[in-house]
């Protein structure tokens, strides 16, 4: 039976990875900065650990106390919406922290018990936005186009051991917190100069007419990443970003 280890799945995208994983028979690590198991149905193969990406030794405590894994899906990160000149730098840092170092300093962690059994998958969760620029979340897609450069280029030097690395890019989902946690760190948008763009994006995010990005499609798109080596590095979620994807081939 493998196991996947999965971060950020108190709620939205990880939460249903954790689900989509477990519905087929998996064994389930599921982290969380505050771990919560009632957000999960009983199961005799989940293991709730806590697991803080921007904390070094809690990255070691979590990846000790998670074993041996098949697959590790780094899904936790968060975002804020601000036009680039107004956003606190700190914010700026948090983003990246989390984003951006998390997910690095995971893979980092993981990396080699794969690469000493010459087999694992390591899977990380960016955003559709790195292929359509839009406006008020420089910072945010700054951090995911990070990680998706990151992704290739380990790609490439893992590979030779059995190791793949792949991308899932969703677009925009409103049916999860992430948005809600991104409109708690709106910074600038009263801003005389920026108030009328911003005003026409969050009608625009508000729109639920044009097509969208639900959990479950990144679920199974995490999990094609993990089991199908045919798989293509990037791999978009969502219909929106299906669209966008086919924009830029």
């Amino acid at each position: 039976m493998k196991t996947v280890l999965i971060t950020g799945c108190s709620s939205g995208f990880g939460l249903e990875i954790a689900r989509y994983f477990l519905n087929r028979d998996w064994q389930v690590v599921a982290t969380m900065r505050t771990p919560r198991a009632d957000v999960l149905p009983p199961s005799d193969r989940l293991r709730v650990l806590t697991l803080d990406v921007t904390d070094r030794e809690s990255i070691r405590k979590a990846v000790v106390a998670a074993g041996p894994i098949d697959v590790l899906v780094n899904n936790a990160g968060f975002g804020a919406a601000s036009p680039a000149e107004l956003i606190p730098m700190a914010t700026v840092r948090d983003i990246f922290e989390t984003n951006t170092f998390g997910t690095i300093a995971l893979t980092q962690a993981v990396l080699p018990q794969f690469r000493q059994r010459r087999a694992g998958v390591v899977v990380n969760v960016t955003s559709s936005v790195t292929l359509k620029a839009l406006p008020l979340i420089a910072a945010y897609s700054a951090s995911k186009a990070a990680v998706n450069a990151f992704t290739e280029s380990t790609a490439l030097e893992v590979e030779p051991f059995g190791v793949r690395v792949r991308l899932v890019l969703p677009g925009r989902a409103p049916d999860t917190r992430f948005g809600e946690n991104a409109r708690a760190r709106i910074h600038g948008f009263d801003h005389a100069a920026y108030a009328d763009l911003a005003g026409k994006v969050v009608a625009g995010l508000q729109d639920t007419s044009s097509p969208i990005t639900r959990a479950a499609d990144v679920a199974e798109a995490v999990w094609r990443a993990a089991t199908d080596p045919s798989s293509p590095m990037r791999i978009p979620a969502g219909a929106d970003a299906e669209a966008w994807a086919a924009e830029v081939r």
